[in-house]
């Protein structure tokens, strides 16, 4: 099991459940799944960007959806049964949901379903000319 090292955030219980525990939050529950800003997401325990606000979409499973990351900043784990593939912070392992690809939802035709507990939000403010 992933330890939070000194450098990282402190997490709450349900944080190290979901990010060390590799657990899930309730579907629909997350304070990023309706989330429409203009920003970029981060990884609650380290920070590193990891979802620009513009692959964000409405899958409507209940968890935010994107479909596709930063470049080089998620990693992705068979899981134990083979069924699902697990992603994960490329820099703290930090448990984050699951990525399906052929559900058509858009055209980039990937989702990765992303624990909101499991991220942090930077708003970018658009520029005005």
């Amino acid at each position: 099991m992933i330890e939070n090292k000194k450098n990282w955030n402190p997490l709450t219980f349900e944080e190290k459940r979901v990010i060390i525990g590799k657990g899930t939050e309730i579907p629909f529950t997350g304070e990023f799944n309706d989330h429409k800003l203009f920003g970029t997401y981060v990884c609650r325990q380290c920070e590193s960007p990891l979802y620009e606000s513009a692959d964000k979409f409405s899958s409507g499973c209940g968890w935010p959806s994107f479909d596709d990351e930063i470049p080089n900043a998620v990693k992705r784990i068979k899981d134990a049964d083979g069924k699902r593939v697990e992603i994960v912070c490329n820099t703290c392992d930090g448990h984050l949901g699951h990525v399906f690809t052929g559900e058509q939802f858009t055209e980039k035709n990937t989702r990765h379903c992303v624990n909101s507990i499991s991220l942090k939000f930077i708003e970018k403010k658009k520029r005005s000319f």
